[in-house]
């Protein structure tokens, strides 16, 4: 690395599907990186976690922004809400704006900044516009912004991909409104992180926006039928000439793990025909090879069916329960405990092993069929319902999504902290804790309720007897399968 070339980053949005992606690779490179997180606990358990310094701050809060940037001299900006509140735009300019200011400040020579391609002549989605918006207020402070600007991002775990994949594999017959035939430039993951990567050896690209996209330009239909294509499943498209986005919104909610505030946004901005108009991004970084579009799809099944996917777009804070802090469990005034003791001959590390795999495809070990009703019916309300599953199936770290729940600590073979992110009147946790003993280990299982109101404390008494119910055959099923995997596998015997 030249002495000329950048190499104190700061990084935000670290905890996000293309920042977790990015951090590894500049390590990689040779680069020092901090990040920039509200909680620095939940990088824990990432696999570069401890190579990097980990700085918490908010972009909403200038005062935490200066002690974060000082000595960077560049600092990448990949913030953006997919919020249903009405004001995002104003929140995400202003939150850009603050940013700006204080990397002025601190003497960053450049920011650069994952945008959202569209021509700004036209009549943009708000969520398109905003994207664009939040480049203008990163360049109002005088540091100069390298604005890439993708379309749909084709990698596994990104939402997007997720949300094509969903309605391809659900439904073998679709009802397509106007905006499936809208063109769009896909980009695979790997080629944006290339740019991202690359951008730091490439000076011309310094204050320049620049639209990136993969090699093929195809309507979303077309994206389907490539994704139907590469499963080898057979899938048929009806148009329709009329299904608002508020009523596609619904629809996708239901059908995908996409939540309907931020289905809404992503349907109002498949109107916007996103291609790329200029070429300057092919110039300046000739030794990318652009992924064309069916391979993009084989790349991220391959690392879905090897269960590698390293982020996932749930990743990020942003649910129906908003951005909480974390909790300490423990008996306070207004909150309901109910713990579960169960004293088991099978090891702490199995214990460990059975609760942080709950949840995705393996289920709940006790009374599936409940579980998923209750994701049906938080999905009919406009909760997260249970479509995100899981990251991977073993393994967690804090930030991540388990079905409707979502990883709030993680203590290597001692403890696992869930907070519930479906819709309840207050909120709820559910911790598993498992601790040595003399003759094994004990298990520990609390669920944990903050009623709001009266019609907190009727949903918790209402529901006690069924939740009762599962969490007493859960814990039993628990230390079971815990013994079960403690058993040696006896010998074959030779033939």
């Amino acid at each position: 690395m030249s002495a000329s070339q950048p190499r104190r980053i700061l990084m935000t949005g670290a905890t996000g599907y293309v920042g977790g992606r990015l951090v590894p690779r500049l390590l990689e490179a040779g680069y020092d990186v901090r990040c920039l997180v509200r909680d620095p606990g939940r990088l824990r358990g990432r696999p570069w976690a401890d190579d990097v310094e980990a700085v918490r701050g908010d972009v909403m809060q200038p005062g935490t922004l200066g002690p974060a940037l000082e000595g960077m001299e560049v600092a990448y900006y990949l913030i953006h809400s997919m919020e249903a509140e009405a004001d995002f735009e104003r929140k995400d300019q202003e939150a850009a704006r603050h940013f700006a200011q204080a990397a002025r400040r601190a003497g960053v020579q450049q920011i650069i900044y994952l945008g959202g391609l569209g021509d700004p002549g036209a009549d943009l989605s708000p969520h398109l516009r905003s994207r664009q918006e939040t480049g203008e207020a990163l360049r109002s402070a005088g540091v100069p912004v390298t604005e890439f600007r993708a379309a749909v991002i084709v990698g596994s775990g990104s939402l997007s991909f997720e949300m094509i994949r969903a309605l391809t594999e659900r439904l073998p017959v679709m009802v397509c409104p106007r905006w499936v035939y809208t063109r769009t430039q896909p980009i695979a993951i790997a080629n944006v992180l290339g740019y991202l990567v690359g951008v730091l050896k490439v000076p011309q690209a310094t204050g320049r926006i620049l639209e990136i996209g993969g090699s093929d330009i195809l309507a979303y239909g077309e994206m389907m039928q490539g994704y139907a294509r590469a499963r080898g499943l057979r899938r048929l498209m009806i148009p329709v000439p009329v299904l608002t986005p508020r009523l596609s919104s619904y629809w996708l909610h239901l059908v995908t793990p996409v939540e309907a505030g931020v289905g809404r946004h992503l349907i109002e901005s498949l109107r916007n025909e996103v291609v790329v108009r200029d070429p300057a991004a092919r110039r300046l970084f000739p030794e990318i090879e652009l992924i064309d579009y069916e391979s993009a799809v084989a790349l991220a099944l391959a690392e879905l069916d090897a269960s590698r996917i390293e982020t996932t777009w749930s990743d990020a804070l942003t649910t129906t329960q908003g951005s909480r802090p974390p909790v300490v469990l423990e008996s306070l005034e207004g909150m309901i405990l109910e713990r579960r003791t169960l004293a088991t001959p099978a090891s702490v590390a199995a214990v460990f092993r059975v609760f942080t795999g709950l949840g995705g495809n393996r289920g709940w070990l006790t009374m599936n069929w409940a579980w998923q009703l209750r994701g049906l019916l938080d999905r009919l309300v406009g909760g997260v319902g249970m479509r995100r599953g899981r990251r991977e199936p073993d393994g967690l770290r804090p930030g991540d999504a388990v079905d409707f729940w979502r990883v709030e600590a993680v203590d290597p073979d001692r403890l696992l902290r869930l907070r519930a992110e479906m819709k309840v009147p207050g909120r709820a946790w559910l911790q598993f804790q498992v601790d040595p003993s003399a003759a094994g280990s004990v298990l520990s299982q609390t669920a944990v309720f903050a009623p709001r109101g009266l019609s907190g404390w009727l949903y918790w008494y209402g529901l006690y007897p069924v939740h009762a119910l599962i969490f007493s055959h859960m814990a039993r099923a628990i230390t079971r399968r815990a013994e079960i995997l403690d058993k040696p596998i006896p010998p074959r015997a030779c033939l």
